[in-house]
This record gives C-alpha cells, structure tokens and sequence, in this order.
C-alpha cells in the first residue's frame, strides 16, 4: 500500500516566463519513455511481481523503496508543468474574446483540448504513455540491468530538458530530479555489484553523475539528498541499508538509509481557469461544509484555508 501525503517533494518557483512550449518540453520527463512514469511502473511492477522476496530481501526493499518515490517524482513534474501553463491564456469567462487563441501556437494542444491547462500521461510531443515501456521479467539481474539502463537514460534526458527551457521553475525540478535520479542509479549499480561482483562504477558514467555544473541540483546536494536513500515507510524496507552503504563516488559522503518519507512542502496554488471550465463549478458555495468541518473537529483547518 503506498501512504499519501498532502505534500510536494520540493518547493517550486513560480515561474517568471510561463510558456506553453516550454511545458510540452517538460512533459518528455513526465511520460516519455525515460520518464518519471516510466521509473515508477517499472519498479512498482517489479516490486509487486517479485519472487523468492525473503531469501533476496534487500534487493526486493531497495526496489520498493524506489518505486514509492518515483510516485512523487511524478507530482514533481507534473506541477512544474501545471506552473509553466498557468497564466499562458486568457483567464475569463467570456468565449466570445477567444480566450484560447494563443493556444493554437502551441507545440501540444492537448494541454487545452484535453485537459484544465495541466500536465497529462504523455510526452514531449502528445505521445501517450504505454505499458509497453515496462519491464518486469522476473529474472532478477536483467530487471536490475534495466533500471540501471533506464535511470541513465533518465538522467540523459534531464540533462537535455534543462538545457531547453531556462525558466527557474522548471530548472529547480530538474535539479532535484538530477540529484535524486543520480541516487537511483547508484542504487542500482551498487546492487548490480553486490549480485554480480562487477563493479558497475566503472561504466556509469552513461552521462557523468556530477552535478558540479547545475547549481539548482547542487543545492539539494547541500542537504544530503544524493546519499540519503529513503524508505517512504515508517517501519518496512530498512534491508535497502545492506545495499546502500558505504559512501558516495562523487564526494566520499557517508550512505545513508532513511526510515521515512523526504520531508515535504505544502503544494503551490493552481489558479482557477475559467476559460477551460477548470474546476467549473462556478455556483459551489464551500461554506456549506463548514458546520460540517466544526463536528468533525476540522474547524481549525477550515479557517486557516477559507477564513
């Protein structure tokens, strides 16, 4: 079961130049082929499918541990997305002003035809994403090889992205994912390693792991978040530690497993966008919940969202 928190991995910038084009580059890390849905599915599958799991337990954690944060990976991206949307139309009611004309210049129009002005299952350009880009054999050592594969081809494509769009906001994500992915292939070499008896550092530079050169990524760096494995559990998967450990090939820091969840920050606001019907509800009174909220015991909360 995954635990869901009302939080987001990182704190985003508003983004100071929004762009649609901008946005439909990012999506290529949502649900690309190397995308965070990717990564996710993979390794969920790989974790709900796995055989013989007590003898190869500490394989079996460290894949799960991951798979549960590549969950918010893709909320990471997502509201990147959603912020490099935000404001790029005409916000209003009035369909006579075609509020979505500039909308027609955008390299995916599926951002307004399909969806609230918001990211979606697809990637770069309109692609959906399919089940196709799962591996789950079953073989331990070649689902292994894969994620490793995967997480450079994953990192490559970052690198790629950040390149193409400037816009601090999208540049912060990128940064974090830079330094989290860097971790998972690590991870995964380190595993290979420990199964094999190759040392798989020898080729991972499938591109070069330092983020010397990103200052957005070296900023989580300063935090430990390239060392620290985390468990996303409260009290399940710490045999991840018997593969993570020892110290980090870029810095010579320690390894570090940790027994919970990264810590979080409250979600951006998304504004409504009227011209999208997004949410649409225009005559919903939320006061209509509040003597509701003051028997629950949630009166507290209500007044600190809606005054």
């Amino acid at each position: 079961m995954i635990l869901r928190l009302d939080e987001l991995a990182l704190d985003l910038p508003k983004p100071k130049n929004p762009s649609a084009n901008d946005a439909a580059a990012i999506q290529e890390l949502l649900g690309g082929k190397f995308g965070e849905m990717s990564t996710l599915m993979n390794y969920t599958f790989q974790s709900f499918n796995f055989r013989g799991r007590d003898r190869l337990r500490p394989f079996y954690a460290l894949t799960s541990a991951i798979a549960a944060e590549e969950y918010s990976h893709i909320e990471a991206v997502s509201y990147a997305i959603n912020l490099l949307l935000t404001g790029v139309t005409e916000r209003g009611k009035d369909p006579k002003s075609g509020p979505l004309s500039d909308a027609v210049d955008a390299r995916n129009t599926y951002h307004f035809l399909a969806s609230g002005q918001a990211a979606l299952p697809f990637d770069s350009m309109g692609n959906p994403w399919t089940g196709q880009y799962v591996n789950s054999s079953g073989n331990l050592r070649l689902d292994l090889l894969h994620n490793f594969f995967l997480e450079c081809g994953a990192r490559a494509n970052k690198i790629k992205a950040y390149e193409m769009v400037t816009d601090p906001c999208a540049r912060t994500m990128v940064g974090y994912l830079l330094v989290r992915g860097g971790l998972h292939v690590y991870a995964y070499a380190k595993a290979l390693e420990v199964i094999t008896g190759v040392d798989v550092k020898k080729i991972m530079p499938v591109p070069p792991l330092s983020n010397a050169k990103f200052p957005e990524a070296r900023k989580f760096m300063e935090h430990g978040l390239h060392r620290q494995l985390y468990t996303f559990s409260p009290n399940a998967y710490a045999e991840a530690g018997l593969i993570w450990n020892g110290v980090h090939p870029e810095d010579g820091s320690p390894l570090e497993v940790v027994q919970d969840a990264i810590q979080g920050v409250p979600y951006p606001v998304l504004e409504e966008e009227p011209q999208l019907s997004s949410p649409g509800e225009d005559d919903f009174d939320p006061e209509m919940f509040k003597d509701i909220a003051k028997k629950l015991g949630l009166a507290d909360e209500w007044k600190q969202r809606h005054g």
